[in-house]
């Protein structure tokens, strides 16, 4: 249910809902908030609450500290863990300047301008994404360890899948915050799941990609164990992936389909797959955006690491599922959990638009298996690579004006230089594998 400011403000009234969590997401995705009684909500819905937005990496100097959240009453959502007497419940919120004007360091305003450009076109873009993580065991003072909650594999059932439970707590709780689940299972490594909810419009995706993470987490915990999005916690096993299945409807239909083309697939789903194969490097420091990120983008992992698409094989960059028709979509493999998803979806959809704007020609697509790829074939094949560290991604999205233009000069600038400075930190620390590889032999 989406609720009006008036059917807010009721609901609160008449469910004991007594505490309100205001919650935003900073450039680097991750979640944050404020909380305020349900006194305070009719003032918080009609001016906002103001915040020091100094105190948030990447939004605002001391200068210009004082900030605004404005809540948006249609994603309130009682959170189901919390006490039924007094209860608590949550609303997303868009982040304004101290005299309400837009701020432009905002990532979910960033995805909203994206998709009114959209829609001023006509065009509606819908998401699905598949968001995998990790749960780990705790130690004795509740800190988390790599220790894996069991030894499944793909699809496999307790009493190997450990995790059942937990994964099965999880759905129920977001089910009562308004979720759609599809399917749940185990994944491939040891201790990894995969929860998939509804396909829905990209803005609401995003919101439930963020909340997705935070009741991840918090189940994960109330079980007594650690769940991370981190894309590679555990080296000689699978990372974790975020494949963001993606689609254009206009007029309620859905563009990317055409029964009588090859591979039932239109020519504007073509133009929109060479917009992302086309920006995809520069889209990579925004969708992989950890150091960590690159040491899940290798070989042998089963995720991608070539620019390539195919209408039927799983080992490329972007395939295209099936079925077709009217759920004809594709599916980017490359993204992963610890991303911004209001930053990706928003360049994601603009690299899209671009391509059927210029009417771009995509390459022809390969339909052989890349993991398994020599490096004369793949020098016949004229593939390019993603970018393989951090560093490089960096330097691919400085030479993309698409990204400058997309997520604006202020989140450009400040993400920059903080993920140079992560890189620098990361470059210039000795790690355990040079002490245990260098130290005796020098």
């Amino acid at each position: 249910m989406r609720f009006s400011k008036e059917e807010c403000l009721k609901f609160v009234q008449e469910n004991d809902v007594r505490f309100i969590r205001l919650q935003f997401t900073d450039i680097f995705g991750r979640m944050k908030n404020i909380a305020i009684t349900d006194n305070q909500l009719p003032q918080a819905l009609e001016q906002g609450v103001m915040f020091d937005g100094s105190a948030v990496p990447g939004f605002a100097g001391v200068e210009t500290s004082d900030m605004l959240l404005l809540p948006d009453p249609s994603t309130f959502a009682l959170i189901p863990w919390r006490p039924q007497q007094g209860k608590v419940a949550r609303i997303i919120c868009d982040v304004k300047n101290h005299d309400g004007s837009q701020f432009a360091g905002d990532p979910r305003y960033i995805l909203k301008r994206t998709l009114q450009k959209a829609q001023d076109k006509g065009y509606v873009f819908q998401v699905g994404p598949e968001c995998e993580f990790f749960l780990f065991h705790t130690d004795d003072v509740g800190q988390p360890t790599t220790t894996t909650h069991d030894s499944a594999g793909y699809c496999d059932l307790a009493p190997i899948d450990q995790g059942e439970n937990t994964r099965r707590e999880i759905c129920l709780v977001l089910e009562e915050m308004g979720f759609e689940i599809e399917t749940s299972h185990h994944e491939s490594a040891a201790g990894q799941h995969e929860i998939d909810f509804k396909y829905t419009d990209a803005l609401t995706a995003a919101d439930n990609i963020m909340t997705f993470k935070y009741v991840v987490k918090i189940i994960a915990q109330r079980n007594g164990l650690h769940a991370t999005f981190m894309p590679k916690p555990l080296q000689g096993v699978n990372g974790s992936g975020m494949h963001i299945n993606m689609s254009l409807a206009k007029e309620g239909v859905n563009i990317f389909n055409h029964p009588e083309a090859q591979g039932e697939l239109s020519a504007t789903a073509k133009q929109f797959i060479a917009g992302l194969l086309e920006h995809i490097k520069g889209i990579t420091a925004i969708a992989n955006p950890l150091v960590n990120s690159y040491k899940r983008l290798v070989a042998g992992y089963e995720a991608p690491v070539h620019i390539a698409w195919s209408p039927m094989n799983r080992s490329p960059l972007l395939r295209v599922p099936s079925p077709r028709g009217e759920g004809a979509r594709l599916e980017l493999r490359s993204p992963d959990p610890s991303c911004n998803p209001y930053l990706t979806l928003a360049l994601l959809l603009e690299a899209g638009l671009e391509g059927l704007n210029r009417g771009l020609q995509v390459a022809e697509p390969v339909n052989i298996n890349i993991y398994n790829l020599t490096s004369e074939e793949e020098k016949s094949l004229k593939l390019d690579r993603l970018p393989s560290n951090l560093l490089i991604a960096l330097e691919e999205m400085k030479k993309d004006p698409l990204i400058h233009s997309t997520i604006g000069e202020h989140i450009f600038t400040k993400y920059i230089t903080a993920k140079t400075q992560e890189w620098r930190d990361y470059d210039t620390t000795v790690h355990q594998w040079e002490i245990d590889n260098y130290l005796k032999i020098y």
